[in-house]
């Protein structure tokens, strides 16, 4: 950057109702000759009143944990009504272009650290043309098809990795291609990484409609020096929102994976599901599903959402082969009512009830329901 006066303007984007996004509804902007650099984000507050149970993730969020949603004998437990506040999700990033074409972005929340409030890296990548390398969102992900909701960790079934992971990207058009940072997961054993996974998607639209697929393959590797053996994993999605009217869209996901539970969102305990198990020397590749249903509407000064949810894992064989899984997640659903509204420019409030039901593999079952409310406050 040139030694320049720095001048400031403040750029005003469009704004949004989709608190949580990746885009800021404002941003700062400094100018030079060689670059421009803009500093975005929010301040937020998230509180909930957990109706049933605590199912809030001890880690500083108020997201809602399908790991800690009682079942069986504890699903009868009388304590109940616990509320609590937090705004780890509070955003702050720095995105430069310089006129070389050259764009660098590096944002952070603060959810890390064991009770939240510590800095933690969401994105830090370099983007030149059609190449982006460093850690964004996956390639195997897609926004199109999801509802917003105020759950931090959003709904069971979103489209692929809902997460950001460190990767080489080629995009031509609406076509991106990808080598990714593993994330391969083995039954109680420590899995190999040998390979990169390859991800491919296509995202495009017509009209009313908007649309995204994605597949990817990955190696499920496991080797302790005397066993080695792997197994390969994939996984595809659909992605899709419609626009009804100006007031109303329909939008959904639907994800399948086999040995690639890695990549199928609120499967397992809560995030992710195991891709494979170990049968003797042979690695079993295990099976998933995912898919959501949702709804926009405008009302009044806001927009009104309703969404439902699911994952399933399929752990029938490893019963079948002898391990003890009886009290893994055989399926996870989760379900939202969400009212959004913009009462100030750069300020969105919303409320929320949210219902967890989780089913183990021993039949055990179990359901929770929630209250949430945020204030946002955009820069």
């Amino acid at each position: 950057m040139t030694k320049n006066k720095l001048s400031v303007s403040i750029t005003v984007l469009s704004g949004a109702l989709m608190m949580g996004m990746a885009n800021p509804a404002s941003s700062i902007e400094f100018k030079t000759e060689d670059a421009t650099v803009d500093i975005y984000g929010y301040a937020r507050l998230n509180a909930s009143y957990d109706i049933d149970e605590d199912i809030s993730k001890n880690t500083g969020t108020r997201s809602g944990a399908f790991s800690q949603v009682n079942t069986g004998a504890a699903e009868d437990s009388e304590a109940s009504g616990y509320f609590g506040a937090d705004a780890v999700q509070s955003r702050l990033g720095i995105t430069t272009k310089l006129t070389s074409g050259l764009k660098i972005n590096l944002e952070g929340d603060f959810r890390g650290g064991a009770s939240g409030g510590q800095l933690r890296l969401r994105h830090a990548y370099g983007q030149y043309k059609n190449w982006t390398l460093g850690r964004t969102w996956s390639n195997y992900n897609s926004f199109v098809g999801n509802t917003s909701v105020l759950e931090m960790d959003g709904v069971a079934g979103n489209a692929g990795l809902y997460n950001r992971t460190a990767q080489v990207r080629y995009t031509t058009g609406g076509f991106s291609v990808a080598l990714e940072d593993p994330k391969s997961k083995i039954l109680d054993e420590s899995s190999k990484n040998g390979l990169p996974t390859l991800t491919a998607r296509y995202e495009s639209g017509a009209g009313a409609l908007k649309y995204s697929t994605a597949a990817l393959i990955q190696e499920v590797g496991y080797d302790d020096g005397d066993t080695d053996d792997s197994a390969l994993g994939f996984a595809v999605f659909g992605a899709a929102r419609y626009q009804l009217t100006d007031d109303l869209s329909i939008q959904g996901n639907l994800n399948y994976t086999e040995g690639a539970n890695g990549y199928l969102w609120r499967s397992g305990t809560n995030y992710y599901g195991e891709d494979a198990y170990l049968n003797g020397d042979s690695v079993e590749t295990i099976a998933g599903y995912g898919a959501n249903l949702g709804a926009t509407f405008k009302v009044g000064p806001g927009a009104l959402s309703v969404v439902y949810g699911l994952t399933s894992m399929d752990w029938d064989d490893a019963k079948e082969d002898g391990l003890n899984v009886a009290d893994k997640h055989e399926r996870n659903t989760n379900a939202f009512i969400t009212y959004k509204w913009s009462p100030l420019k750069s300020v969105t409030l919303g409320a929320e009830y949210g219902r967890y039901e989780v089913k183990k593999v021993n039949g055990d079952e179990g359901d929770a329901n929630r209250l949430m409310f945020a204030a946002q406050y955009n820069f």
